[in-house]
């Protein structure tokens, strides 16, 4: 990662600092406005299909389904998951190095839209094809699109926290909508229906994505810390050659039969756990990288692991939870039938309204409100409470056919979503707070890393799933959450010692 050359104070490229007077969206600034409205179409469309892929794996092939038990499906359905956030570290270096975060965002987003529309066709082979179109599209999208709202602001700026809150709001919309519609298309008209919906919503996330560019910090069209043209080149040619090699040893070994689900779901998991060390282990030794800026990202390999711990219970959420709900639920309130996808739904509403308690709560404390650890432990607290709730109503059941009341499943997703503002907003806040120059987006890559690496834990997990009691597995896991929690708040002294400047 050499040969990089930064933007002078006189290059018409170079990075303006935002404005302090912008206040034109609920006290921030306008171009938050245009990133929340994309990231609410692009929940809608990730996580309105990622609340029917588990029960499309785990269906009967009579049914349009892919016919996996129960264990694997939410073990393919957490690899799929793993593999976005993987390519988030490609797509942060692309944005660093060669696309600049508007374009890299702007082609990520078009990746999701013709991963979802290959997916809207009724065949195994495109349903792979547009899984690996989604992931590629999400690593650009992802990691950036946060960075993005990150540069709206200055670094004393105490509207960060909430303005990142009101982020997380909007694309909680997304989050709620998504699974209402796709799971209702997919339990009426059939799952690529569903597929379809999300397809269309990106497409319109997209358009008011350029509308809106001009309200963006960051929209340039070069990279802020681009490679020299024949630098440019030669990665280029690097990365195309690779993704080749890559391809054509992928369908050489799953001929041969030595590439099985089970296999690629593996290396996945061990690839998520090599990444981050190796990554971590770049940043640290890196000559770009101030003394100052090293003494920051000591604490911060704490708050990722807090991350993963917290994204394993979350995730669950769009797996375990959902063959849970689709099985062991009732799906009948009031006499209304519901189409079990929409438990989904009652997370992204808990957090959309929330989320501007939530705001509204540190705007007001301003400097008092908690330190940003400290909202990330009781985030992973929250995560592990949802799973211990579930023990109650599973206790005593074993693997007997049994219907919980609705509001079990929903009492946890309102513990995980208000765990889920506190953790996410916090953390990414932090993230583009404690990120050295010179790894800016690859940076909040990094923090989608942690997101990887909870996916790979519960890829191998989920294997239990239905070979244990549903307390015994929920109970665990829950337990390892809290505790987890508990050491970070331990750790509170030393973390906000060493996160200066982050609050």
């Amino acid at each position: 990662m050499s040969g990089t050359m930064t933007a002078t104070p006189g290059d018409p490229a170079a990075e303006q600092p935002p404005p302090q007077d912008d206040h034109a969206f609920f006290g921030q600034p306008r171009g938050l406005l245009t990133l929340s409205g994309l990231e609410v179409w692009e929940r809608f469309s990730f996580l309105g299909m990622q609340a029917i892929l588990v029960l499309y794996f785990a269906d009967s092939v009579a049914h349009d389904g892919m016919g996996m038990d129960a264990g694997t499906a939410a073990s393919v359905s957490a690899a799929y998951g793993t593999l976005v956030y993987l390519v988030s570290v490609a797509g942060g270096w692309l944005a660093d190095r060669i696309l600049g975060s508007y374009r890299a965002v702007l082609y990520g987003g078009v990746l999701i839209a013709c991963g979802h529309y290959a997916m809207a066709v009724p065949a195994p082979a495109t349903t792979w094809a547009g899984l690996g179109l989604i992931s590629a599209g999400t690593g650009l999208l992802k990691p950036n699109v946060a960075s993005m709202v990150g540069k709206l602001y200055r670094t004393d700026d105490q509207r960060r926290d909430a303005g990142f809150a009101l982020y997380y709001m909007g694309i909680n919309i997304g989050a709620f909508l998504g699974p209402l519609i796709t799971g209702w298309l997919g339990d009426h008209k059939g799952w690529h229906w569903g597929f379809s919906a999300a397809a269309v919503g990106m497409t319109f996330g997209l358009i008011q994505y350029v509308l809106g560019r001009r309200h963006l910090a960051g929209r340039r069209h070069a990279a802020e810390f681009a490679l020299p043209p024949e630098g440019m080149r030669r990665a280029v040619r690097l990365m195309v050659l690779g993704a080749l090699i890559v391809a054509a040893l992928a369908v050489l070994l799953a001929l041969g039969g030595w590439l099985t689900m089970s296999r690629f779901v593996d290396l996945l998991t061990l690839i998520s756990v090599i990444a981050p060390v190796v990554y971590f282990a770049v940043m640290f030794a890196s000559p770009r990288v101030t003394p100052e800026e090293r003494g920051r990202l000591r604490p911060y390999v704490v708050l990722f692991l807090a991350s993963v711990a917290f994204n394993f219970i979350l995730f669950q959420a769009y797996s375990t939870m959902m063959l849970l709900a689709s099985t062991n639920a009732e799906t009948t309130l009031l006499g209304f039938h519901f189409p079990a996808g929409w438990y989904a739904s009652a997370l992204g509403a808990f957090e959309v309204a929330l989320a501007p308690v939530v705001a509204a709560v540190w705007a007001r404390m301003g400097p008092r409100q908690p330190h940003a650890s400290n909202k990330i432990a009781f985030g992973v607290i929250l995560g592990g409470l949802s799973f211990l709730l579930m023990v109650v109503p599973t206790a005593g059941h074993g693997g007997a056919a049994y219907k919980m009341a609705a509001w079990w499943i929903v009492g946890s997703y309102l513990l995980l979503g208000l765990g889920d503002i506190l953790l996410e907003t916090s953390g990414m806040s932090a993230t583009t707070k404690l990120a050295p120059k010179a790894f800016a987006s690859q940076t909040m890559s990094l923090w989608f890393l942690s997101l990887a690496l909870a996916n790979g834990i519960q890829a191998q997990t989920v294997k239990v799933y239905g070979k244990v009691s549903n307390a015994a597995y929920f109970g665990v896991n829950g337990a390892v959450a809290v505790a987890v929690g508990v050491a970070v708040i331990l750790a509170a002294p030393w973390l906000k010692r060493t996160m200066h400047p982050v609050h």
